[in-house]
């Protein structure tokens, strides 16, 4: 895979190889968390998960109607984003937004739809924004607003509120993930 970064997101590569005189330069970062819950949020963290293509077995959906399925089968969420919305006095803490992946040294603002991972044993590809819930009032009023805003429903990547509510992804290689897993980011789709 070949990836242009600006300036800014070069932070965030932490290899780059030689091959036949190409640059290719591979985006990576890891599990810090695996989470699950028997519907709603918080979910609490487990050591590892085993992935099928609706998401990690034991994880529920409180609204089913709205949450799961195979679009929406995992919801990553960076622990950068958590710790910026803690930070900006949201009582959270990793799990709380729902999320089934917490990562860390993944930039959320360089996520986007079609982009492909690889995280431990699993494949995913990010589907689309997740659009936060009344579920998340228990952290306090305004939480919604932070993680998403107008600009970022019209798909504006320069809101700095862009994937602050994580991404959803689809599960196209099923297996097994733990903590501290490396992410990698295998290809991007346009």
């Amino acid at each position: 895979m070949f990836l242009m970064l600006p300036n800014e997101a070069r932070a965030q590569v932490s290899t780059t190889k030689r091959t036949q005189a190409t640059m290719v330069t591979t985006v990576t970062g890891s599990i810090l968390q695996i989470n699950i819950s028997r519907g709603g949020v918080p979910k609490r963290s487990i050591p590892e998960g085993e992935v099928n293509s609706l998401g990690i077995i034991g994880d529920e959906h409180a609204h089913p109607e709205f949450h799961g399925g195979p679009r929406q089968a995992l919801l990553l969420i960076t622990a950068e984003g958590i710790d910026e919305l803690i930070a900006q006095g949201f009582p959270l803490f990793y799990g709380a937004l729902g999320e089934n992946i917490t990562t860390r040294g993944l930039d959320r603002r360089w996520m986007r739809s079609g982009q492909r991972y690889r995280i431990g044993e699993i494949m995913i590809e990010l589907t689309k924004l997740r659009q936060p819930c009344d579920q998340l009032s228990v952290y306090g009023p305004g939480i919604q607003r932070a993680v998403y805003d107008a600009p970022v429903r019209a798909g504006d990547i320069a809101s700095p509120r862009w994937a602050l509510g994580g991404f959803y992804a689809s599960v196209m290689q099923t297996g097994t993930i733990r903590t501290g897993d490396p992410i990698e980011l295998l290809e991007e789709l346009a």
